[in-house]
């Protein structure tokens, strides 16, 4: 496994899932609002080869509303800016290898929709937003849960081209040996920046 390496061998996971995602939200109505292009599809290798804890994780690159600073102890605060092709990206998609790729085939499209559900509907780099404590899952998580599951369902019954999804057939070592390599995009997760003179007595 590797980042950035490129090679006839490999196979450059980041690109892969970039394809399936952007196919996702062109045909599923759910995520029509999701535009993969300012979406950085990246990686990052987990310590241990188990199959529990973290999949997948989304990563908002605004606040509450699409602010690009928040208030904390008297103090503005802004978010390290991300800019990759020439573009800025809203979010950060990551995956952690190898535990997501070691998962059943539905429960990893699965996590892809329930990943790309969590972006807000205005498209605005901050979460899909529930009152309350859960504002992330809405205090009914197995329901989010359920409807992540019935988006990946709905895409398969859609008829996609069966090339953008047959990885996720495979597990990491299978990967492996069909490519030789699993390489893909690997992005520190973005800091908090204090903006200058900004706070407060």
């Amino acid at each position: 496994m590797s980042g950035r390496q490129r090679g006839a061998a490999t196979f450059d996971f980041s690109a892969a899932m970039s394809r399936l995602c952007a196919d996702v939200t062109d045909r599923v109505d759910e995520l029509l609002h999701v535009d993969m292009a300012h979406v950085a599809v990246s990686f990052a290798q987990t310590r241990r080869r188990v199959l529990h804890g973290l999949q997948a994780k989304l990563t908002p690159m605004r606040f509450e509303g699409g602010a690009l600073t928040t208030q904390r102890n008297g103090r503005l605060w802004t978010c390290q800016r991300l800019v990759h092709d020439g573009r800025e990206m809203l979010y950060i998609l990551t995956f952690y290898l190898p535990r997501f790729l070691d998962q059943p085939f539905h429960e990893k499209l699965t996590t892809v929709t329930h990943e790309l559900l969590h972006v807000n509907p205005r498209f605005d780099g901050d979460l899909r937003r529930f009152g309350g404590r859960c504002y992330m899952h809405s205090p009914r998580q197995k329901e989010f849960d359920r409807q992540a599951a019935d988006l990946a369902r709905k895409y398969l019954a859609s008829g996609p081209p069966a090339e953008l999804y047959d990885f996720l057939r495979c597990d990491f070592r299978g990967l492996l040996r069909r490519h030789g390599a699993v390489v893909g995009l690997q992005v520190p997760i973005p800091k908090l920046i204090p903006v200058p003179d900004s706070r407060t007595a």
